[in-house]
């Protein structure tokens, strides 16, 4: 690789039907910054920081976005892809979530993550992480 060539994560991007909404509800979840930004746009980012300082979640309005199906069914929407977030305390985490907006979802499949729904319909986890959150190499706000 060229050493003066220089890539670095920005943000992940999420399709939704409404960008400020979902934008508000990772917010609240994750207790970060949102920032809305034109009609089609929205993100989150670590508090204490300036937006672009860590990677964010970008939110992108999409009039076609289709609801993911999870766990996969044949001829159905499939998700491309899903958020981890580390968490010290399971069940205070899902309490949290639901209290946002999130949704629990009827298939589990380990007694260490909770699989849960964003308000558009994404799959996200919420992993019982604790040592992982304590150790001082965890470097993510």
């Amino acid at each position: 690789m060229d050493h003066e060539l220089k890539i670095k994560m920005y943000s992940f991007t999420m399709d939704c039907k409404d960008s400020h909404e979902l934008a508000k509800f990772y917010g609240a979840l994750l207790n970060w910054e949102v920032m809305l930004m034109e009609e089609d746009w929205a993100c989150v980012y670590a508090p204490g920081t300036f937006q672009g300082t860590y990677p964010s979640i970008l939110f992108q309005k999409n009039p076609e976005y289709k609801l993911p199906v999870w766990p996969e069914k044949p001829d159905s929407q499939q998700q491309m892809a899903h958020l981890d977030f580390a968490v010290n305390d399971l069940e205070k985490a899902v309490s949290h979530a639901i209290q946002c907006g999130a949704v629990i979802a009827e298939d589990q499949f380990s007694d260490d993550w909770r699989v849960m729904f964003d308000p558009a319909g994404h799959p996200f986890c919420l992993c019982q992480m604790k040592t992982v959150m304590e150790s001082e190499h965890f470097g993510l706000l």
